[in-house]
């Protein structure tokens, strides 16, 4: 790769490590190596570990919560957004959404940065429950109650089949536009 890299290659580069290693392999020098650079492409871009681990945090938000709202929103047409959103995060493998987690349960600023994509997740998921005309509380109780099965198949070991999992979304869907 040389030493022409940005800091978006090692926060991409980060984030592969931390789903697939965890965060404890969060480190310039393996990183470096996984990458075939020397440590100072690393400290180029970052004053220490602790900004690059804030910055990962940042780019987290950013993939895991900001591209896929404006991709639903880019995306949805005359389709329900939130079945679009269902289908795109319902079909992904959450690896990383499970690390950052596992993270948050022993780092105060990973645990904040949980903390406020969840808020932000949630807003939007009440958002799109209100312009489909539900009134604000049963919108709020239901984009909580997504938000957990959401959480519960981030966290889960093993996934359902295919088939089982689209009834599994067909309901939610079914669940969350009742009147």
């Amino acid at each position: 790769m040389g030493d022409q890299l940005s800091a978006r290659d090692w926060l991409d580069q980060g984030l592969k490590t931390l789903a697939k290693s965890g965060f404890t392999a969060l480190k310039a020098e393996p990183l470096a190596k996984a990458m075939g650079v020397s440590r100072g492409s690393f400290y180029w871009h970052f004053a220490d570990i602790s900004a690059f681990h804030a910055a990962i945090l940042k780019h987290w938000r950013e993939i895991a919560a900001e591209a896929i709202i404006a991709g639903v929103e880019a995306s949805a047409g005359d389709e329900n957004p939130l079945a679009v959103l269902l289908r795109r995060v319902f079909g992904e493998r959450l690896m990383l959404e499970s690390a950052v987690r596992t993270w948050a349960s022993v780092d105060p600023a990973a645990r904040a940065a949980v903390q406020a994509i969840d808020r932000r997740r949630l807003s939007y998921v009440e958002g799109l429950m209100t312009q489909s005309g539900l009134s604000a509380d049963v919108a709020r109780a239901r984009a909580q109650i997504l938000y957990w099965a959401f959480l519960g198949f981030a966290l889960a070991d093993q996934k359902l089949p295919k088939a089982r999992q689209q009834a599994v979304l067909d309901e939610m869907l079914r669940i969350a536009a009742a009147r």
